[in-house]
């Protein structure tokens, strides 16, 4: 049942759903969906996600908890898979003391969301802290794309043209002073409570 995987708890039942570990998993999936004629969705946490009590026929590819790791790949560069969420991203960049993700951290949602709809907040948006995203496409092949070809918008990218799915990014951020980074996340959220 979808109403187990989305925060509104409503959906009816998928066909098959899977949880992937990694990259490889991924490709296998949409190669054996692309050869068999079998429509595949992808879903992230499930974070403001509307499902129809008739469900979704097909493949529901799940990138959430069981696809979140997040570390440091360079100075300044954070890698995060694309099931991640952009709070646990914001904490991770304030623990290594880096600054440019603090907008970031009151929005709902996944790394992958974020990158198909240039998610932003607060005057800042993906397309201003993304260096590159990793891909599959509708072959299933593994693509590294960078922020320039990544199209991004207001609230859209190349991802939502394309027949492509996020499987992580990294961020390019500067060092900060983690006092005024946390000083700026926690300005973020009251501003959105009280809107919200």
């Amino acid at each position: 049942l979808m109403s187990l995987h989305t925060s509104f708890k409503i959906g009816g039942p998928a066909d098959i759903m899977v949880q992937p570990t990694d990259k490889e998993q991924i490709t296998n999936i949409i190669s054996c969906c692309r050869n068999n004629s079998i429509d595949y969705t992808v879903i992230g946490n499930g974070s403001n996600l509307l499902v129809s009590d008739r469900g979704i026929r097909g493949v529901v590819i799940k990138l959430g908890r069981n696809f979140s790791d997040i570390h440091l790949q360079d100075d300044g560069i954070i890698y995060a898979q694309s099931g991640a969420t952009l709070a646990a991203v914001a904490a991770f960049a304030l623990k290594n003391g880096l600054s440019g993700f603090e907008f970031a951290s009151g929005i709902p949602g996944t790394v992958g969301g974020a990158m198909l709809m240039n998610a932003g907040a607060y005057d800042g948006e993906m397309k201003m802290v993304v260096e590159e995203v990793t891909v599959v496409d509708a072959e299933g092949t593994l693509l590294t794309i960078d922020n320039a070809t990544m199209e991004f918008g207001y609230r859209t990218s190349a991802l939502k043209n394309q027949k492509f799915v996020a499987t992580g990014c990294t961020f390019l951020l500067e060092k900060g002073d983690p006092e005024q980074i946390k000083a700026k996340m926690d300005d973020f959220g009251q501003r959105r409570r009280e809107k919200q």
